[in-house]
């Protein structure tokens, strides 16, 4: 499935990786790819020091990367600000 994606997906799936209140099922949602998927792309895409400092932020507690981990206050995978985002269709500015 990784192999399928294209470039401009695996741009959006990477930037949604790397923001800290985007969970994984956010990730999951729009491309249907698993945590495990993520990381491989992750790990396959950015540079081994990028790589090693994401994970390090993501599981340190202050990334919210996984819904069972975040406060139950925050109930929206976008910020109040952005426009909505459907199924990878993101509205223009």
């Amino acid at each position: 499935m990784i192999s399928e994606i294209t470039a401009i997906q695996k741009d959006r799936i990477i930037e949604m990786a790397w923001e800290d209140r985007t969970p994984f099922e956010a990730i999951a949602y729009q491309f249907g790819y698993t945590e495990a998927q993520t990381i491989q792309l992750m790990r396959r895409e950015l540079k081994p020091s990028s790589f090693k400092l994401w994970r390090k932020r993501v599981n340190s507690g202050v990334s919210q990367k996984h819904l069972k981990k975040r406060s139950s206050d925050i109930n929206r995978f976008k910020c109040t600000r952005q426009r909505a985002i459907s199924n990878n269709k993101v509205s223009k500015r």
